[in-house]
């Protein structure tokens, strides 16, 4: 009886409520599958859920892990079938010292999070380029040994470091800049892995253009997610363009476009930060809502051309 109560109080305060939305304009009619686009609202027994920033997916244990710009570290239960997926709250946890204290606020603007094939968590994140191994509820275990490049990387600003996070069975965790270091051109981009191995890359030439995230691809080369916002009026450039790192030997690395979708044209777009790879040819986009009531954390279920 008693543990019915508990699990009773448990669903109340641990829910998500989804609204169906539908981004693309009316007359979309490309390749890119768009198979659920939901809006997004949860709740952790009064832990925010907000200004989502980074996702990834245990497929084999069927969990989905997202982190805040707060420091915050949200768990799901997720299944994602041929026309849609399910979503139910597990837990949420602040990021916290190994000390149990809560990461100190200049310290905490977790960007990127990603799993090793072990199943660990490792985040990214802004500010001195860090990425951590965290536990499932939070704590810090350790810090990834990063390349002196990155290490000294004379940044634009604190606020466009680390922004990206994906591990890589051949060359271990891979992330980049959000903007490029200071000194380079704003559209030639480098992204780099902790092996050492570092591809250029040339993005699209539009104002205020970075990466937000990357995910490995069922080929093993890249699928990375680039955010432009040109202002209110109008509005976001998203952008999903694939980098063959597998077969790069000169730079820049050949790269394809395989979306591009912009608020002039129709699309009703966010800030979308995250992706996450759910299954063969299929990603998950999260949008973060900058903890603005007028803005959505959308969830975009899409499948890409073969």
């Amino acid at each position: 009886m008693q543990r019915s109560l508990i699990l009773s109080t448990l669903l109340l305060v641990l829910t998500a409520t989804l609204f169906a939305v539908n981004i693309a304009p009316k007359n979309y009619n490309g390749d890119i599958k768009f198979i659920q686009q939901i809006e997004l609202n949860s709740s952790f027994d009064g832990i925010d859920f907000s200004e989502l920033s980074g996702l990834t997916y245990d497929s084999t244990h069927k969990k989905l892990y997202m982190v805040s710009d707060k420091g915050i570290l949200y768990t799901f239960n997720a299944r994602f079938g041929e026309n849609n997926f399910t979503l139910q709250p597990i837990e949420a946890h602040y990021l916290k010292r190994k000390s149990g204290k809560r990461l100190k606020k200049k310290k905490r603007d977790s960007e990127d999070i990603t799993l090793d094939p072990k199943g660990d968590i490792y985040i990214a994140f802004e500010g001195k380029p860090k990425i951590a191994q965290f536990r499932k509820d939070g704590t810090k275990v350790k810090k990834v040994d990063l390349p002196n490049i990155l290490k000294n990387a004379e940044l634009r600003s604190s606020n466009k470091s680390l922004e990206s996070l994906t591990f890589h069975p051949k060359y271990g965790f891979i992330t980049a800049l959000e903007y490029p270091r200071k000194g380079d051109k704003k559209s030639h981009q480098s992204i780099y892995s902790t092996s050492g191995k570092i591809w250029k890359i040339e993005l699209d030439p539009i104002k205020n253009n970075a990466i937000t995230a990357i995910e490995v691809m069922d080929d093993g080369n890249l699928l990375v997610l680039e955010r432009a916002f040109l202002g209110y009026f109008e509005g976001y450039i998203t952008t999903l363009q694939k980098v063959y790192i597998n077969s790069c030997k000169k730079s820049p690395c050949k790269t394809k476009t395989i979306l591009q979708m912009r608020s002039s044209d129709g699309w009703k777009l966010e800030n979308f930060e995250g992706l996450a790879r759910v299954g063969k040819n299929r990603y998950l986009l999260v949008s973060d809502d900058n903890d603005n009531p007028f803005q959505r954390t959308l969830l975009i279920y899409l499948q890409l051309k073969e």
